[in-house]
């Protein structure tokens, strides 16, 4: 390889930007002279032809620059095809050498670039140049046939020399270096019936008398050499089938016995593991195959079908692969044709059998949880640090590897429930709520216990089982009235009730009055047995004078283990119904308007109403407490009290013709003046029923009815105190006299009749004189 002559120096002109290349035709005076020759600003280098299959690295050339002094301040620079990768260059003397081997087959030749700059600068002191490598060819390939197998049909009894086929073999070597890739063909079996031109590869009958009956099929097998057949040289044979007249009398032959095959095991189902061939001498229809697997195991894991183009049988995979439990599969494999005619073949000879062995290669995978879907229950309310259940996954690699679990999803999941990340057991971190939520979904999550290691997640589902922890209750509240008038034994109202809680068999509620009064005087509670109750009427005549409302406590209790209850107080409003039974303003409207206000607003108006009752208190206290003082001032104590004269005034009844009062009814009295009445004791009363009023309205909700009845009370107080204005006073009545065919509406008929009983009267008009005290003022009036 290092016999080849060293070119000259190459020279290349920055100002044209051209190369010229000296041929090796040049005198050694005449390369001295071009080496001493300079040129302004140019390339100097050194070039070889690189003889292909050299082992690397080797120096192939040099890049020079009539700049470089030396002193290492010019920095060469390689571009262009393999550059970095087949050839680089020293920066500082410009040596270019090979890093690998060159294979002129693959690429005869490379074109490169080079540059030289400035160190300091960074600026090209010389301009880019192209330059090409070429890689010079050696006898480093063999010849091979093309188109394999050859068939050739020629009828038979055909003359000498007629044309079977050209066999067509190829060197990749160089056609114009030398006699690497000149090829000469020669027969090495078939004779005496087959010739092989030399030259051209054609094969031709050398005999005359072949006969189809007597041989069918001729197997001529060719010779094909480089170097024009010298030796050193390489070589290669080829089979052509010769068929006379063919017919279907050769069956198919395996190339190989045993075939070997290797698939990953993550290789999905489908994947092509590999193809095998079984060759047939004959053409057409009669060359149709068709194969087959004859699995050991019987798994059908893999699966073979026909290419319809090349007649190859092509082995697909059936089945997913575990590479841990099972590493190879034997079988065998089948070969027959479409067409069979035993005419000219035994039945058995139409088939071929090979045998097949497939290696499943390991593949890194992520961990493998037993189950594809977790699902547990759980009962509700159980502590924290209860098993829910345990989730397993193992490394189903061959090393093992030890896995770690944590629990993916949102921030409440993992509030609800932790995970050990070694074991996978999943427990309860806080109570559980049916009620609140039903069911949670979790997604744990198992990693290798590696340096990027695989993970995978499964799917996780915790059902919350109902326990009874939750008492009924009423569906919404209840407001019933009952009419007055109402008979005894009348339906009130129809209760049912409600619960969180879903017992296996469904609610059974009961419902009972509370122990302390279950027996009733106004109501009774009857239970339908049907999850509802009725409040039935226990007596009739319900007055709103009597009482205006009615409490009643209801005790629901359900079903569950252990059964829990309830107490509620269900308020009947006695109302003056219409004759349709309907409540205007007692029943349904007052609970509606109840409702329609908010609790704040209620708040609000009764603030504001105690507010006003107690300055209205105060003031009234404050305006009595000044009169009784201004009276005193002016009065003198001896002075009688005219209201306690007032009060000792009595009506009298005077008529014509009797004397004196003896015909009068008794003395009546008038209601004495306030001021009679102690002033601390008047106080003591009026602050004892500010406290009253606001200790009754800090524990009664201002939606109570039993509010509603205090604030009537003290109305009815109020309506009915003698100490507040205004005081009595006396009314005139007439008295026509037993005469009046209208008689009398007064009170004092009765008296004026015995009077006429007692005492003759003169039968004139009659005469009542009536004396009213009214205030401080005596009125009479004569009728």
């Amino acid at each position: 390889m290092g016999c080849y002559a060293l070119l000259p120096l190459l020279v290349l002109s920055s100002v044209t930007g051209c190369c010229a290349v000296e041929e090796a035709q040049a005198t050694p005076r005449a390369a001295q002279d071009a080496a001493l020759r300079r040129f302004r600003r140019g390339w100097i280098w050194k070039q070889f032809f690189v003889p292909e299959e050299d082992p690397a690295p080797q120096i192939i050339g040099e890049l020079k620059s009539d700049f470089d002094k030396g002193d290492f301040s010019i920095k060469y620079l390689l571009s262009g095809e393999g550059a970095g990768d087949v050839f680089e260059i020293d920066e500082y003397s410009g040596e270019v050498r090979t890093l690998k081997k060159l294979d002129r087959e693959k690429k005869a030749f490379y074109i490169l670039r080079a540059q030289a700059i400035n160190r300091r600068s960074n600026q090209p002191v010389e301009p880019e140049s192209e330059f090409i490598v070429k890689v010079q060819d050696i006898n480093d390939n063999m010849p091979q046939f093309q188109n394999e197998p050859y068939v050739s049909i020629i009828p038979e009894m055909s003359p000498t020399g007629t044309t079977v086929m050209q066999v067509t073999a190829t060197d990749a070597d160089d056609p114009q270096y030398g006699n690497n890739a000149k090829l000469i063909y020669s027969i090495v079996q078939g004779e005496p019936y087959f010739s092989v031109e030399p030259k051209t590869g054609i094969i031709v009958t050398s005999m005359h008398d072949m006969d189809r009956e007597a041989r069918e099929k001729y197997f001529v097998i060719v010779q094909v050499k480089d170097m024009m057949g010298l030796s050193g040289g390489f070589s290669a044979t080829t089979t052509v089938t010769v068929s006379l007249s063919d017919v279907n009398d050769n069956g198919p032959i395996f190339q190989h016995n045993h075939y070997s095959f290797a698939v990953p095991e993550s290789a999905p189902v489908g994947t092509t593991v590999g193809r095998i061939k079984a060759d047939d001498s004959d053409v057409g229809v009669n060359a149709r195959m068709n194969y087959s697997l004859e699995e050991r195991e019987g798994s059908g894991t893999f699966l073979i079908r026909t290419d319809p183009v090349t007649q190859e049988g092509v082995i697909l995979l059936a089945k997913t692969l575990d590479y841990e439990t099972k590493r190879q599969f034997f079988m065998a494999a089948d070969a027959w044709n479409d067409h069979v005619d035993t005419r000219f073949l035994p039945y058995d000879e139409f088939r071929d059998r090979t045998h097949l062995k497939i290696v499943v290669q390991d593949v890194d995978e992520p961990p493998v949880f037993l189950l594809k879907v977790y699902e547990w229950k759980i009962h509700e309310n159980m502590a924290r640090g209860t098993t829910v259940g345990a989730v397993t996954a193992r490394d189903s690699d061959a090393a093992d590897n030890p896995v770690r679990y944590r629990i993916d999803k949102d921030t409440d999941v993992k509030k609800m429930f932790q995970i050990d990340p070694k074991n996978g057991t999943i427990t309860v971190e806080k109570p559980l709520d049916r009620e609140s939520a039903a069911w949670h979904n979790l997604t744990v999550t198992a990693s290798e216990m590696k340096q990027s290691g695989l993970s995978s997640s499964v799917p996780v589902f915790v059902q919350v089982l109902d326990v009874n922890d939750n008492a009924p209750r009423f569906p919404r509240e209840y407001r019933p009235y009952v009419c007055e008038g109402v008979q005894s034994g009348e339906l009130v109202e129809r209760i049912s009730a409600v619960d969180k809680d879903e017992p296996p068999e469904g609610h059974q509620f009961y419902f009972t009055l509370v122990p302390e009064k279950r027996i009733n005087p106004n109501f009774t509670l009857r239970d339908n047995q049907d999850n509802t109750a009725s409040i039935l009427t226990r007596r009739s005549s319900f007055t709103r004078q009597d009482r205006h409302q009615y409490l009643l406590p209801v005790v629901i209790a359900d079903s569950g283990v252990p059964p829990l209850s309830s107490t509620t107080t269900v308020t009947i409003t006695v109302c003056s119904c219409h004759p349709a039974g309907h409540c205007p303003t007692g029943g349904v409207e007052a609970f509606a308007l109840t409702m329609g206000l908010s609790i704040q607003t209620l708040i609000g108006v009764l603030v504001c109403l105690l507010m006003a009752t107690v300055l209205s208190i105060l003031m009234l206290a404050v305006r009595r407490h000044k009169k009784h003082q201004q009276g005193e001032s002016e009065e003198e104590e001896n002075e009688p009290d005219p209201w306690e004269a007032a009060s000792q005034k009595v009506l009298r009844y005077t008529e014509p013709g009797v004397e004196g009062d003896s015909g009068a009814g008794p003395p009546v009295p008038l209601r004495p003046h306030p001021r009679r009445k102690d002033r601390r004791q008047w106080r003591a009363e009026v602050a004892a029923s500010i406290r009253l009023s606001l200790r009754q309205s800090c524990n009664i909700g201002p939606e109570d009815e039993v509010f509603r009845q205090f604030i009537q009370d003290r109305l009815f107080e109020a309506d009915h105190d003698p100490y507040a204005p205004p005081f009595d006073c006396l009314r005139t009545y007439a008295f026509e006299g037993i005469g009046s065919s209208a008689g009398s509406l007064s009170s004092l008929e009765s008296v004026a009749t015995e009077v006429n009983a007692e005492q003759p009267r003169d039968p004139g008009p009659p005469f009542v004189r009536l004396t009213l005290w009214h205030g401080h003022t005596e009125e009479e009036t004569n009728f």
